[in-house]
């Protein structure tokens, strides 16, 4: 293969993915995956050892594996040497994070703008450069700019937006089989050989759109934008069901039979976090505002207050299921993740519960399957227990916050007898209120009826029918 061009077609190019974080150490290993030779490039040499030892730093199921195995292939490789990644690479892929800014909600596009300008710098060869961060409309157009100015003379480095759409917890599959593939900006060159690295996904119907730069920046934040809206209107209409003694789970049901609507993302509870939705749309209303768009700020904004106001239900649920104060009770916290199947607790909704009921003098207990060791980073006053079982011994109320198989598919009957007083605030409508009901709990759902315990005495006590 000629060393000073993009491959010709037929032949697989090279890949650089510059950011190994939860996107990029995702997309490298996908790729090996897809059968191509990548290099993952990261600042950080502690990182690269681990990622070479198919350790990853964060949990995503399959991710490990895929990474040793290709590791294993020689298809996969990690560098802290971003020239020799450059030099030896066609298409290189930027997936470094766009933090929120400090104190502001724009988005913090230092690592990107650094990321793309070194990349242009080290071209030894003609390049595409393939932007997957999640950034604010307006980005790539500025990049293209930064690239012209930073790479060498009688080098050609294109500049194109293709983003991602990973959910935590999918990601691998996300990447490996795509539900849509955007390509924004390219020309008819770089259009051919993005299709070249997608061509396994192309070729069993994954729908491609081919759009300007600007279109491809919004849709990620858009679709973020769309999914947190979506939640937050049925978390609305949850406090209407409440107060009046409606059921919330039994109306998204039948709301989600109206395919304009679908039922994926309308089941009420406590409220969305993570490292995107939040971010991404207080980083859209940001960029919204600099725009003029004064409209999809106030949207924004409405979801973004519902989405936090949903967090002080469940402390007042919580309070009022103590009897009016929760000073000195023992409230055990199910879940710290911001959802299941991740160790992810930024912005989780579940830690700032446990928090404020921590710092209204309760006892509190918090359990999670992967998530306790970053959680007691960011939270070191909270307490972490070791097993489901130690949390709900001796408990005044049991919070579930993170709809955990292990927590929704527990023995009711068993952590009945280990609580002091068996009372469940199912905060994600995730359990089967008839069966905890029968086994002697109180469910408290968020949006429904409470459902009071059923014929069980536990410790002693009867309760009635």
């Amino acid at each position: 293969m000629d060393e000073t061009t993009i491959p010709v077609e037929g032949l697989k190019p090279r890949i650089s993915v510059i950011g190994t974080g939860y996107l990029g150490a995702t997309h490298a290993a996908a790729m090996a995956e897809l059968g191509f030779d990548v290099i993952g490039v990261d600042t950080d040499p502690t990182k690269v050892d681990a990622l070479s030892a198919g350790r990853v730093p964060f949990h995503e199921p399959g991710l490990p594996e895929l990474i040793l195995k290709h590791v294993g292939t020689g298809r996969l490789r990690f560098t802290s040497d971003l020239a020799d990644a450059v030099a030896t690479s066609d298409v290189h892929f930027i997936c470094v994070g766009t933090p929120q800014r400090r104190g502001s909600h724009a988005a913090n596009l230092t690592y990107v703008e650094a990321a793309t300008k070194a990349v242009a710098e080290a071209l030894s060869h003609d390049g595409l450069i393939v932007g997957k961060s999640t950034v604010p409309v307006g980005t790539a157009a500025r990049l293209r700019g930064i690239v012209a100015d930073a790479k060498p003379a009688g080098v050609d480095a294109s500049v194109v937006w293709n983003p991602e759409f990973l959910r935590e917890a999918h990601a691998v599959e996300d990447t490996l089989r795509p539900d849509r593939l955007v390509f924004g900006g390219t020309d008819a060159k770089s259009e051919a050989l993005l299709r070249t690295i997608y061509a396994e996904s192309i070729s069993t119907g994954t729908p491609v759109i081919s759009c300007d730069l600007a279109t491809a920046e919004l849709v990620k934040v858009s679709a973020n934008a769309f999914l947190a809206t979506k939640i937050s209107f049925i978390n609305a209409i949850s406090e209407l069901c409440e107060v009046a003694g409606a059921d919330v789970s039994v109306l998204a049901d039948a709301l989600g039979h109206d395919d304009r609507i679908g039922r994926k993302f309308l089941n009420a509870g406590l409220g969305f976090g993570g490292g995107c939705l939040p971010k991404d749309i207080r980083a859209l209303m940001y960029r919204a505002n600099e725009l003029g768009a004064t409209r999809v700020v106030g949207l924004m904004q409405e979801v973004d207050e519902i989405n936090m106001l949903q967090r002080q239900r469940v402390i007042d649920q919580a309070i009022d299921a103590c009897g009016g104060s929760v000073l000195n009770r023992k409230i055990a916290v199910l879940g710290a993740a911001f959802k299941p199947d991740t160790d992810d607790v930024r912005d989780s909704p579940a830690l700032n519960v446990a928090a404020a009921l921590h710092l209204r003098g309760a006892r509190v207990l918090v359990v999670d399957p992967e998530a306790s060791n970053t959680a007691a980073l960011q939270f070191p006053t909270l307490s972490f227990a070791d097993s489901l079982d130690e949390a709900v011994t001796d408990a005044d109320v049991v919070l579930l916050l993170t709809e955990w198989p292990v927590f929704v598919n527990a023995d009711p009957v068993h952590l009945a007898e280990l609580a002091a007083n068996p009372v469940v605030l199912d905060s994600r409508n995730a359990l089967d209120k008839e069966v905890w009901s029968s086994a002697g709990w109180e469910v408290r759902p968020l949006g429904g009826k409470i459902v009071q315990r059923k014929g069980r005495s536990y410790q002693g006590v009867n309760l009635p029918a």
